[in-house]
């Protein structure tokens, strides 16, 4: 049921679900609150491990979160603002290396993205009033603390996408080394918005309902008359 959801939004969108054998598909789902500094967020995992003629899919949910901590917000390294990265569908823009040269994780090493840059440092999200930024800004996949949870995002994160436990981190990227296994040293990423999402469906249903009125409207008219 979720992996037809899921087609459903990518058919919307013109996003691609991989069907291919073992071939990650990654996907962000950004929950739906401003409120900085927690792990408030979702990544899906999933895979197909049948064949394309019968696929069987497999399927992760893992915490993490997809903004900046407070602390980046409050003391951005960049002079336009702390990078929170813009929903979309990033193709072959990952690759497995080192995440500032100290541990292996999913870089973003081979395409650009785009990042809204939050300029006012109020340490409160802002996903609608900043700046497109597009160019190589090092949002990467990673961990927090390198054993457990994490409960707060800190410093952890100045716009990347970080897991709260070291664990569900470890078997994502075993995931992904059989990935590259089989596919490459290449990986997609999808990042979703709720509140987006919320809001075209709120929007296709009041267009459905008017047009609900408008052909059961006309069909009285045409009756009456």
């Amino acid at each position: 049921m979720i992996i037809r959801r899921i087609k459903n939004i990518a058919r919307q969108r013109g996003y691609v679900v991989y069907e291919e054998p073992y071939k990650l598909n990654i996907w962000g789902i950004r929950a739906n609150s401003t409120t900085p500094n927690s792990f408030d967020d979702e990544i899906h995992v999933f895979t197909n491990i049948g064949t394309p003629q019968k696929p069987n899919w497999a399927y992760w949910v893992f915490q993490i979160t997809t903004d900046p901590g407070t602390y980046w917000l409050s003391n951005p390294t960049n002079a336009k603002g702390t990078a929170i990265l813009k929903p979309g569908q990033f193709v072959d823009t990952y690759k497995i290396d080192k995440h500032r040269g100290k541990y292996y994780a999913l870089c973003q090493r081979l395409k650009k993205v785009t990042v809204i840059r939050d300029y006012d440092r109020d340490a409160v999200l802002d996903f609608y009033n900043g700046k497109e930024d597009l160019g190589w800004h090092g949002i990467n996949i990673h961990r927090a603390r390198k054993v457990g949870e994490t409960y707060t995002v800190d410093r952890f994160s100045a716009g990347c996408q970080v897991f709260k436990n070291a664990a569900d981190f470890q078997f994502f990227m075993k995931l992904c080394e059989l990935h590259r296994k089989v596919h490459g040293n290449k990986f997609t990423y999808t990042l979703l918005d709720k509140r987006m999402e919320f809001r075209r469906s709120l929007k296709q249903i009041t267009i459905a309902s008017a047009l609900v009125g408008l052909v059961f409207g006309g069909y009285f008219l045409i009756k009456n008359d």
